[in-house]
């Protein structure tokens, strides 16, 4: 069972703010790769992760394929940090699309001052420590 901790939220949602972006990885069905930072990424439920994709490159063409996709949370400072993997489904509009716009921090919501992005869901299969061992798994 997949239940992020508050610790694990709150990391997460000020990630940014921190000063440690998250780092997300995703991969075609062809095995093809990609990787790239994401300071709006969130925790969204206690099983999912959200971001607000405005690149619209790669990673949201994995995605719309069925790719997998991978975050890495580091926090140096307090030597903590987790690995997380799942599958994403984009929203390109709706009410959904609308609340993790409305939660994306500031200064990532000001490189899409047109609001032209798109909100990303991951649903989570499993969490790791930075060590590779398994804390969490969907069953």
């Amino acid at each position: 069972m997949i239940e992020l901790t508050e610790e694990m939220q709150d990391l997460m949602n000020n990630a940014l703010l921190n000063g440690t972006p998250c780092i997300l990885t995703t991969s075609s069905a062809s095995g093809d790769l990609t990787i790239g930072f994401r300071g709006s990424m969130m925790a969204w439920q206690s099983d999912c992760l959200a971001y607000w994709e405005r690149g619209k490159g790669q990673s949201l063409d994995h995605l719309e394929d069925g790719g997998n996709a991978a975050v890495i949370l580091r926090n140096p400072e307090l030597r903590k940090g987790w690995k997380f993997f799942g599958k994403g489904t984009v929203l390109r509009d709706g009410p959904i699309r609308d609340a993790i716009m409305s939660r994306v921090v500031k200064p990532e919501m000001d490189r899409d001052p047109d609001q032209e992005g798109f909100a990303v869901i991951l649903t989570l299969d499993r969490v790791e420590d930075l060590g590779g061992r398994p804390l969490m798994a969907r069953q």
